[in-house]
Formats: structure tokens, C-alpha cells, sequence
């Protein structure tokens, strides 16, 4: 099994980082390590076909949607996985490493799906010129392997503002169990979650509910 490189957000008795460590020995290393073989990263399984466009115009600008890259805590804000050992300790798995941070990776896969759903342009850069009639931003709270329930999840809280500057929000979250703490199965699952999430985001904005 792969090792953890070991990492903890607040300070534990002694005797429950033992316990912790114990319990994942054979996937714990205080070390770095060799750099790993691949990198991370998140395709959508819904893409827009060659070809395919949309546009936007006029004063309105209607059916242009505007997502902004999503917050992060901390621990999403690094290129590694983390992994919930406790619910006051983490580690991050080793060689599991992503291509660029999280929330970006994310953003990208909102902004793919989203073209997948109907006709609307979908602005996922920062170079936006125009005012969209909806504004999709939030906090990617967890994209996370939970070692207790060998479990990954992805959660994501949404809020979307249209023209008239009504707001709402919506927390959308995945998860996928019998996952091994290594980087060829969480990378997969992380991935598979994620579209999830993001597909049910779609479907939200679309909606319009």
C-alpha cells in the first residue's frame, strides 16, 4: 500500500496521533518521497461535441453564464489530495498529486458540462467582457479521501445570481466508498464524484428551480 505524507491541522494529545498513525501505518510516511509518475486532473464524461457553439448579445446578454472559479479551505488550496484521518487531523496521499489546484479543475468542469445542457454561452475564464444573465460561484468544500469510511467526496456549495441580483444557493455533494487510499483509485473516484456534483449543478442552473 502506498504510503500518507502526515500532516495535522490542530494539535493532538500524543496518545490520539498514535492511535491515528497505528491505524494507517501501512499508509502514513512523515517523509516527502520521489516526485510522482502522473499527475491528477478532471476530464468531463459529458463534452461539448466539435462544433458546438453559442453566443450572447444585446443589452441583456441573455444566456450567458459566468462561472467563477469556487473558494476553497486551506486544505484544497495545494495541488495534493488530503485525506481526513480524524476529525482533527489530515494527511495527504502520497503521489496523488493534481495538475494545478482544485478549485480550478473544478471550474473547468462546471464550464463543460454547463455547454452540454443547452445553448448558453459559458464564460469559465477570467477574461469575461460582457455581464451575464447568471453568475455561478461557491465554495468547493471538499474534493477529500475519508480514511475512516474509505471514501471519497466531493462537495460544493453553489450560489447563483441572475440579472435582477436575486441570489440563491445550493449544497451539492458525492460520494463514493470501497476506495483504497492509493492515487490510481481516489484519482479515478475523485474524478467520477466530481462530475457527478457537477452535473447536478447543471441541471440547477439550467432549471432555473
Amino acid at each position: 500500500m502506498r504510503k500518507l505524507s502526515k500532516m495535522t491541522i490542530k494539535r493532538m494529545p500524543m496518545l490520539a496521533v498514535v492511535t491515528a498513525s497505528l491505524a494507517l501505518s501501512a499508509c502514513v510516511s512523515l517523509g516527502g518521497g520521489e516526485p510522482p509518475e502522473s499527475l491528477l486532473t478532471l476530464n468531463s464524461t459529458a463534452s461539448a461535441p466539435a462544433g458546438s457553439g453559442a453566443a450572447a448579445g444585446g443589452e441583456t446578454n441573455m444566456g450567458a453564464i459566468s462561472v467563477l472559479t469556487p473558494e476553497t479551505p486551506a486544505k484544497l488550496d495545494v495541488v495534493r489530495v488530503p485525506v481526513q484521518v480524524s476529525d482533527t487531523s489530515i494527511a495527504y496521499l502520497a503521489e496523488a498529486v493534481w495538475v494545478e489546484k482544485p478549485a480550478r479543475l473544478f471550474r473547468r468542469l462546471l464550464g463543460e458540462t454547463l455547454r452540454t445542457r443547452g445553448a448558453a454561452l459559458v464564460l469559465d475564464t477570467d477574461d469575461t467582457p460582457m455581464l451575464p444573465a447568471q453568475t455561478l460561484r461557491g465554495t468547493l468544500m471538499e474534493m477529500t479521501y475519508d480514511a475512516p469510511t474509505s471514501s471519497v467526496i466531493v462537495r460544493f456549495d453553489a450560489v447563483r445570481t441572475v440579472g435582477d441580483g436575486t441570489t440563491v444557493s445550493r449544497r451539492f455533494e458525492a460520494r463514493e466508498s470501497g476506495i483504497l487510499p492509493e492515487a490510481g483509485d481516489v484519482g479515478p473516484a475523485l474524478n467520477r464524484a466530481a462530475n457527478t456534483v457537477a452535473g447536478e449543478v447543471a441541471e440547477w442552473m439550467v432549471g432555473g428551480e
